[in-house]
């Protein structure tokens, strides 16, 4: 997720609900989780289940596609000299995500020191397996080495982290181009990005090679145009090209049906196979894909058309600009218990996701808020 603005500048209201929207989507995605995967006992519905986690899980990809493209409305050129845009972009990042992902990585030794159950670790991970249910140091230890190299399976949605780092290495060198670009070469680029979205079908239906790539090459022709800075630039055109509200609904309503239908349709067929990979399970759900920007498109330019007049609800999104990093980071450990809440309360299965993300969404919103009063001007360490 993009951190808040380090400057004085006016907060950009509509910004910032897109802001709203991105953060609780991505905290009802992780809420599908216990539906995904099934720790223990295989439920009786279980079909049910299945049914609800991916229709949620599908409708909610657009959630890390808009916080790129808020992070390229925002930043987008760069007006910052490379040295000092990494220095306060990097360091609010990478201290929190140190700090939190070594908690994670604690978190399962902790609770058996305390003497809770393994069943309990599943509770909060249902995915992560025999080796975490150990609730050992050495397990956590090993975590905590291989941080430099990657995410733990305690704390998956760290694999952000890594990527946003990457992007504001990025910014510096892609705004050069940026700042000069006409309209129309921003368009070619965004075109030839386009393509490059089909790439994981065409390597699982067509063939695993393409222009140029083979068993000792995976960058293809176009790859220089792939991946997370389209998003970039999507966010920096669509916040200077407005629509009217009869074009967002009159194109948005057909491309977020179509998108849904297709991730929907698409990740059903994979995950009723008989075997499959992760990364074909993945496929439909990937968030570079044509089928997750034409969901996201709509969704960014309908925020765009709020007008937020009242003052506290102004200040209510302003807070959470302030405590947004935070709530991703803490987010994680409250998606499963707050499904199990939302069970106890006797909630239907179709509103488990949504009613558990509301919790989730809440207490960690008051926890960070809690977090950055208690430690001042320490927060940014901790919280960014």
């Amino acid at each position: 997720m993009e951190k808040q603005p380090l400057t004085t500048k006016p907060q950009i209201v509509w910004l910032n609900v897109v802001r709203l929207l991105a953060m609780f989507m991505v905290v009802c995605c992780h809420s599908t989780d216990p539906f995904n995967f099934y720790p223990g006992e295989t439920p009786a519905n279980i079909a049910e289940f299945k049914f609800w986690g991916a229709t949620y899980g599908s409708m909610l990809r657009p959630c890390v596609p808009l916080f790129v493209m808020i992070t390229g409305a925002l930043l987008l050129p760069v007006q910052q000299e490379a040295s000092v845009f990494y220095r306060k972009r990097i360091s609010r990042v990478l201290w929190p995500f140190i700090i939190w992902s070594v908690l994670y990585a604690l978190f399962p030794w902790i609770l058996g020191v305390l003497g809770y159950a393994p069943q309990t670790i599943l509770n909060f991970f249902p995915f992560s397996g025999e080796e975490v249910t150990r609730q050992s140091l050495e397990v956590s230890a090993k975590y905590i080495s291989r941080l430099p190299l990657n995410f733990s399976i305690v704390g998956v949605h760290m694999w952000y982290i890594y990527l946003l780092i990457g992007l504001y290495l990025y910014l510096p060198v892609f705004s050069a181009w940026v700042e000069r670009a006409g309209e129309k070469a921003k368009l070619w680029f965004l075109a030839a990005w386009g393509v490059t979205l089909f790439m994981p079908y065409y390597r699982e239906y067509v063939n695993p090679y393409i222009w140029g790539s083979c068993s000792w090459n995976e960058f293809y022709m176009l790859y220089t145009f792939a991946g997370f800075h389209g998003y970039l630039l999507l966010g920096h055109y669509l916040r200077h090209h407005p629509w009217r509200l009869s074009q967002t609904l009159g194109y948005g309503i057909p491309m977020f049906v179509t998108g849904f239908l297709v991730t929907f349709l698409g990740f059903r067929h994979i995950s009723s196979l008989p075997s499959y990979s992760d990364e074909q399970l993945e496929m439909f759900f990937y968030f570079c894909s044509p089928n997750v920007v034409l969901m996201t498109i709509p969704l960014f330019k309908l925020c765009q058309h709020t007008h937020i007049k009242s003052p506290k609800v102004c200040q209510a999104l302003s807070n959470l600009t302030v405590c947004g990093f935070g709530i991703y980071m803490v987010h994680y450990f409250f998606t499963g218990p707050c499904i199990l809440l939302a069970r106890q309360l006797g909630t239907p299965i179709c509103l488990q996701i949504l009613v558990g993300a509301v919790f989730a969404f809440i207490f960690s919103w008051t926890l960070v808020f809690l977090l950055r009063k208690a430690t001042g001007k320490y927060a940014k360490y901790l919280l960014g």
